[in-house]
């Protein structure tokens, strides 16, 4: 059904009420592209010149649990660390992007695939992340599969100190640097363990996603 005839309509109704033309003038198209383009700010609350110790703490107040290592090659070690803490299972599933890690040396059985319902814990890296409100920025990708921090129970996410952002505004802006403004399939902000208080408004984790998030920092990269 074509209902841009009616659409039309609605929106002059519209104009007329505001004492304006019924067709859009070719001013203020140029005014909104204009504006579009020049990416506006809103206010934004300050930040701290540390964003990497902004985000721990951000990222723990929202139900995350965090930890810093030095390089790359830390993370395995800290990877088996955090899952025996936990009594979780030493097999994960992870990003293809993750295969050069030394996971066997660590003492954790790795699979480079996307989850199934029985896969516990989930590893990927980030896009970058937000000092702002602790928050995981996750884009897909043949090798980068969204599911990987959806499904299981448990998500850790490694994340470079560099890629640290003070705002969400900071993101789009990296996307449009280093992607051309190019977004893949699914890009998602994940801050904190999944949650809902929909039922009798109590705050239930891992409802619609992980019931935990696990973030690894690793200062040197």
């Amino acid at each position: 059904m074509d209902t841009s005839t009616a659409r039309r309509n609605i929106l002059a109704r519209i104009r007329a009420a505001q004492g304006r033309a019924p067709e859009t003038a070719a001013g203020e198209l140029e005014a909104v592209e204009s504006y579009v383009a020049s990416h506006p700010r809103g206010p934004r609350p300050p930040l701290p010149d540390d964003l990497v110790a902004c985000f721990l703490e951000r990222a723990q107040q929202m139900a995350s649990t965090v930890d810093t290592v030095e390089t790359l090659a830390d993370v395995p070690a800290a990877t088996y660390r955090y899952l025996h803490e936990q009594g979780l299972p030493v097999q994960a599933i992870a990003w293809q992007t993750l295969q050069d890690m030394q996971w066997a040396e660590a003492g954790i059985t790795v699979e480079f695939r996307k989850p199934v319902d029985s896969d516990k814990v989930g590893l990927t890296g980030c896009y970058c992340a937000v000092a702002e409100t602790g928050t995981l920025v996750l884009m897909s990708g043949a090798e980068t599969y969204a599911s990987a921090g959806l499904l299981p129970e448990t998500h850790i996410a490694i994340v470079p100190a560099s890629r640290i952002v003070g705002y969400h505004e900071d993101v789009f802006d990296l996307v449009r640097t280093e992607r051309g403004g190019e977004l893949p399939r699914a890009t998602n902000f994940v801050s904190g363990p999944s949650r809902t208080a929909d039922i009798e408004q109590s705050l239930v984790l891992g409802a619609h996603g992980p019931y935990r998030v696990h973030a690894i920092v690793v200062r040197g990269v």
